[in-house]
């Protein structure tokens, strides 16, 4: 599979909408152009626009599904947390507009990490949007939260939407200005 791929559903399956982030019903059979792959979720060309497909249901592809991430067990509560770790997690999150990562353009403003002995770690990020509008800064949250609580040892995440300092194009590191062709 490879984006630009059409495909038709092979099952119902819900989808969030870009930009608005509502969800909608995609039903079996119908035909999408998968025009991003990355992170694990899909955003599709439906004829009602585009949509964001979870790594879940990647299965109505006809793709292997993704696996859930859960928060930590209670045998790995008190693991230390590789910083590293947390940051290549949220690396993996991705606007559905944009195939560059949260961290490359620059989205991420601060990952703190609050090891609780017994209890795991507390990641607390915050990050920004590109544009205040986009209604997708709750699923874009929401995702990378979902991901960090998959790093061993992690046993809360709170991801919080910010808006100060006000995100801008030299924010984005030169690997995703090369990316994107600014350099």
């Amino acid at each position: 599979m490879t984006e630009n791929t059409e495909i038709f559903l092979v099952r119902d399956c819900e989808a969030i909408r870009i930009p608005s982030g509502e969800t909608m019903h995609l039903p079996k059979g119908s035909r999408v152009l998968i025009t991003q792959a990355l992170g694990g979720s899909y955003t599709v060309a439906t004829d009602s626009g585009l949509a964001r497909i979870i790594a879940s249901n990647a299965d109505a592809l006809g793709l292997e599904a993704g696996t859930a991430v859960v928060a930590g067990t209670a045998a790995d509560l008190d693991a230390p947390v590789d910083s590293a770790a947390v940051w290549a997690q949220l690396k993996t999150c991705y606007d559905p507009e944009i195939p560059v990562n949260i961290v490359d353009l620059g989205l991420v403003y601060d990952c703190v990490l609050t090891p609780r002995p017994g209890q795991g770690t507390h990641v607390g990020v915050k990050m920004t949007l590109t544009a205040p509008g986009c209604g997708m800064g709750p699923t874009i949250a929401a995702e990378a939260r979902q991901k960090v609580l998959g790093v061993p040892g992690v046993a809360e995440a709170e991801v919080e939407l910010v808006w100060d300092p006000v995100w801008n194009q030299s924010m984005i590191s030169e690997a995703g200005k090369m990316k994107l062709g600014l350099i």
